[in-house]
């Protein structure tokens, strides 16, 4: 039973695998015959559509073709015509080189003509300048230098003539617009005469007072003077004692002290020092003071603490007996106005102005000059560059660089030039006058120099054998130039040069 069941179920899948591959092969038969017929249709639609490019291409070649040939056609067309143009153009330049060289042919005849009559003119020349010689009796070098001197005197004596004229007409227009400016200036600025200050003078009540002050065995003056750091001079003087110092600082602060020790009668050392520090302190306050009052009276604001301080020790500082607190504020001043007028910087002339000369606070402290230690102390103190270079070059020390520079350097020379503002003892002003006659005279052809109107003016006379007048105008020059190299004075020096031909004769 059981081998029947199994036979029979072997024979059912027997007979269903045939059946599932006869099924199978004919789906495999249907689908190749639908892609064969797929692959008929794409070949069908590929050939149409080549043939359809291909019937394209051959339109457009056509076409192109016939472009091409019309483009050549138009090409072939230009060239001709740019051929006949060539040929008309190379007819045109050969009809021109032959007249090119017609031209030449003529002009090398003329040239010919021209170097015959060049020769001859030359061979007339020389003849004429043998001639010239024979008549002259001199060869032609002599005639050429005779000529050149007389007409080198001759444009001496012109150029001499024009540079005079120049100069006068400069002068005398500068000299015009100088004068109404610095008389502008000066007018608007008043200042004192220069008052005297060499020492101090302390008056005492009595003759008594001098013994006290000196003390026994000199202990009270040899106290004071350590404690001031000045000179008590107690000499024959009646009621009056000296006190002497290089410092005018400590000298007002020993006057100062001295004045109160007489007043108070207590004079022994310990008390000197005390009424001596009090004195320190009293000008201490002073100086600030007189630094603020100079900065408002030139009207100069800003400043540093310490400049205004040097500003105030002006005060007791004097040169050729003028006042340099009242001179440095005078400059500011005149440096203001001289900028207004002339269209400057007016703020920077009146800073250079009143900072001029704070060197000569400190120049007996510190080496050098005091135009170099005032501009180094201005910058060190936040001071501008330019107002530094108006005091570093007032004395022409160092190159001015701004034209407010030259203003400060024009003011300080006018204050200190002005009648009165200076004083000069008796034996510098002989040396002076004495050095102005040396260097007029330090010149060869010169004949004599005079040092005139207190030496303001210098009159040079020369021999006229031995200085024309072109040589005058330089001796002039050259004698300003020396006396600016070797002197200091306040002011300008006139230089005049004086030639004149004498002729004498006697009636006998």
């Amino acid at each position: 039973m059981f081998g029947d069941i199994f036979l029979a179920a072997l024979v059912a899948a027997v007979a269903g695998a045939g059946a599932g591959y006869w099924w199978r092969q004919r789906n495999i038969d249907e689908d190749l015959k639908d892609l064969n017929l797929t692959r008929e249709r794409l070949a069908a639609t590929a050939r149409e559509q080549e043939s359809k490019l291909e019937a394209k291409a051959n339109k457009d070649l056509l076409n192109r073709r016939d472009e091409l040939e019309k483009e050549q056609q138009q090409r072939r067309k230009e060239l001709q015509q740019e051929e006949a143009r060539v040929d008309k153009r190379r007819a045109d330049v050969e009809q021109r080189a032959e007249k090119l060289e017609g031209r030449e042919r003529e002009i090398s005849k003329r040239q010919s003509t021209l170097d015959k009559q060049a020769n001859e003119l030359e061979k007339r020349k020389l003849d004429q300048i043998a001639e010239l010689e024979r008549v002259s009796g001199l060869t032609r070098e002599e005639a050429v230098a005779q000529l050149i001197a007389a007409v080198e005197t001759s444009a001496r004596a012109d150029m001499a003539r024009t540079i005079r004229q120049i100069e006068d007409e400069a002068r005398e227009e500068g000299e015009a617009r100088a004068r109404k400016l610095l008389v502008v200036a000066m007018q608007r600025v008043a200042g004192d005469q220069v008052s005297t200050h060499a020492v101090s003078i302390v008056p005492i009540p009595s003759e008594e007072m001098k013994g006290r002050i000196i003390g026994r065995a000199g202990r009270n003056i040899r106290a004071f003077e350590q404690a001031a750091g000045v000179d008590v001079v107690v000499d024959d003087t009646p009621e009056a004692i000296t006190v002497a110092s290089f410092d005018p600082m400590r000298r007002e602060v020993a006057r100062r002290a001295l004045t109160k020790l007489i007043s108070d009668g207590r004079i022994q050392p310990a008390h000197i020092e005390k009424l001596v520090e009090d004195a320190r302190r009293e000008v201490d306050v002073i100086v600030k003071e007189e630094g603020e009052r100079a900065a408002y009276e030139a009207g100069v604001p800003g400043l540093n603490l310490e400049i205004l301080r040097l500003l105030g020790r002006l005060k007791f500082r004097t040169s050729y007996g003028q006042d340099q607190h009242a001179h440095a504020v005078e400059t500011a001043l005149l440096s203001g106005v001289i900028a207004a007028e002339i269209g400057a910087n007016v703020a920077l002339a009146k800073a250079g102005g009143l900072l001029h000369d704070l060197g000569k606070a400190v120049d007996h402290e510190i080496e050098g000059t005091h135009a170099a230690i005032g501009a180094e102390i201005a910058k060190r103190y936040g001071v501008g560059a330019k107002i530094c270079n108006a005091i570093a070059a007032h004395h022409h020390e160092v190159d001015q660089e701004t034209i407010e520079a030259v203003i400060v350097e024009v003011a300080d020379a006018m204050s200190g030039a002005r009648p009165g503002a200076r004083r000069e003892n008796l034996e510098q002003y002989v040396k002076r006058i004495r050095a102005l006659e040396e260097i007029g005279n330090s010149f060869p052809g010169v004949e004599e120099t005079f040092a005139l109107q207190a030496g303001r003016e210098v009159r040079v006379v020369v021999r006229p054998d031995n200085i024309d007048d072109l040589a005058a105008l330089k001796l002039a020059k050259d004698v300003a130039r020396k006396i600016e190299e070797t002197m200091q004075y306040p002011g300008q020096i006139k230089v005049t040069i004086i030639r004149e031909t004498r002729v004498i004769e006697y009636a006998k």
